[in-house]
């Protein structure tokens, strides 16, 4: 189906509109701190080399997950005092940092929605996870379960497991997995099973995405930005962060297992 000529022109004007912030923020190039956690990892990679071309900053990356207790998490990075201009994480985590008054209110931006998903081993047999039943019988036969410590892994532990009422057949048998990617403890055969943010599972070798598990026990997870008080380049980082949301990333976005914001 062809696009209407007016949606056409929505989406130039908004890349333009984009391309002109961009460039109106950046007469200096400059160094853009940016602390980023694992579920929009796959995606900031993707638009990184447009948005520096574009702007002709440079953008410098510091990596940890949205919360817990883990010294590259985002809120303890920050408490350090660590540099930041732009912070990306899971929106309700971004929330607790604005009313805690390190990152500017008003400054939050929409990313993308992010959904869980299975993986396993390469090259091993692809379990049904199909459906509510489907998914409850395949974690009762499997050896070992692993998941994120950040908020997917949260929300399996707290909740999934007691909607699918296995919360005691699964103690012993699922575990947490702190700092790396829950799918790198899958292709080496440490766990069966592992599950994680769609996005976070599907670039890592030697793991095979199974599917995301189904709608009625999913969890989705919102990714959002902030700029925190104190940032040096607070017009740059406002920059960046439209161009991430705007409609010329949306494919980049989809790409890495992500869905667009509604």
């Amino acid at each position: 189906m062809n696009m209407p000529a007016t949606s056409w022109s929505r989406k130039i004007a908004t890349a333009l509109a984009v391309l002109a912030l961009l460039a109106s923020a950046s007469a200096q190039a400059v160094d853009l701190h940016v602390m980023n956690s694992g579920g929009f990892t796959a995606a900031y990679k993707l638009l990184q080399p447009s948005y520096e071309k574009e702007s002709g900053n440079t953008l410098v990356a510091a990596w940890g997950p949205s919360m817990g207790k883990a010294p590259e998490a985002i809120p303890n990075r920050l408490a350090r005092g660590e540099e930041a201009d732009v912070v990306i994480m899971v929106g309700y985590a971004l929330d607790d940092l604005i009313k805690q008054g390190k990152v500017i209110p008003g400054s939050r931006v929409e990313l993308a929605d992010s959904r869980i998903g299975m993986a396993v081993k390469a090259g091993a047999p692809k379990p049904d996870i199909g459906s509510v039943d489907a998914l409850r019988q395949t974690l009762l036969h499997a050896k070992s379960v692993a998941y994120s410590d950040s908020a997917s892994g949260v929300y399996i532990q707290a909740q999934l497991f007691k909607k699918l009422g296995i919360e005691d057949q699964m103690k012993g048998r699922a575990t947490m997995v702190p700092k790396i990617p829950v799918a790198s403890v899958v292709a080496n055969g440490q766990y069966e099973l592992g599950f994680q943010q769609v996005s976070e599972l599907l670039p890592v070798q030697g793991a095979e995405f199974v599917g995301k598990i189904p709608e009625q026990v999913q969890s989705v997870t919102r990714f959002a930005g902030g700029i925190p008080v104190g940032a040096k380049h607070p017009e740059e980082a406002k920059a960046l962060l439209e161009y991430l949301a705007s409609p010329a990333a949306r494919d980049d976005v989809v790409k890495t297992g992500l869905d667009p914001v509604k």
